[in-house]
């Protein structure tokens, strides 16, 4: 049964993801799985993500095939497995209002780090092992939990201040693993269904285009209106998110 707010929600929010891949609105690709959520089961919404995400990493692979720092990925790719497996040793015990709740907060931490002085005060130190695997692992928890792993990812990349173009690749590299890795675990936890499988294969062209459409605008628009409209909305998402979590914990 084709029901339009679905539709509609589903597209905004693989569209935005792609355009995030892009480098057009930094970090804000995080709120695809919240949106979903609005919508659907937020396993259902991770599961259908994947292979759109793994469509819209090859594509920006093959954009920065050549700029990547795989010193700071041999740090902080061994903290991702970690947190990846926990997401996976947890998934069976972890409720949807509980995903709902830890997607929540992951995307209201988001916008804290986006406005609070944290990354600024981080800016030109040297980059910590150890603090790049805590970060890492982090990110590949968020990340196999409701694909959010990129506020963590961007606490210990930005401030190395690296080059646009090796930070998107670096990125692009990043995420491409990760969301690799998760293949095996999503398939045995059932998320690899057919009718989310139908679900990707109809919305995957959606974000190739919104990949394709943020490399023309990245160069192209003053984004800094946008971004304020766009926080402000995350900010308002992730209270609902929390809230919706929230209640449904207490009811029972």
């Amino acid at each position: 049964m084709f029901d339009p707010v679905f539709v509609t929600i589903a597209v905004i929010a693989v569209l935005v993801v792609g355009l995030s891949k892009a480098g057009l609105l930094g970090g804000l690709g995080v709120v695809g799985v919240p949106l979903l959520a609005l919508v659907m089961a937020p396993r259902d919404a991770a599961g259908m993500m994947l292979p759109v995400l793994l469509c819209m990493d090859a594509v920006a692979i093959w954009m920065y095939r050549k700029e990547c720092d795989w010193s700071l990925l041999r740090i902080m790719l061994p903290g991702a497995a970690i947190g990846t497996l926990v997401g996976w040793a947890l998934w069976a015990v972890v409720s949807d209002a509980v995903v709902l709740l830890m997607v929540g907060v992951v995307t209201l931490l988001f916008v804290l780090d986006a406005i609070l002085p944290l990354r600024k005060k981080l800016e030109g130190l040297p980059p910590s092992k150890p603090w790049g695997v805590l970060w890492g692992g982090i990110a590949g928890f968020t990340s196999f939990i409701s694909h959010t792993g990129g506020p963590p990812f961007q606490i210990y990349v930005l401030p190395r201040r690296l080059p646009p173009a090796v930070y998107a690749g670096t990125t692009a590299f990043f995420f491409a693993i990760v969301n690799t890795a998760k293949l095996v675990p999503y398939y045995f936890l059932g998320q690899l269904n057919v009718h989310n499988l139908t679900l990707s294969a109809a919305l995957a062209p959606v974000g190739v285009l919104g990949v394709f459409i943020g490399i023309y605008l990245v160069r192209r628009i003053d984004a800094r209106l946008f971004y304020r409209i766009a926080y402000w909305l995350v900010f308002i998402l992730a209270l609902q998110l929390i809230w919706e979590g929230s209640s449904r914990l207490l009811a029972g």
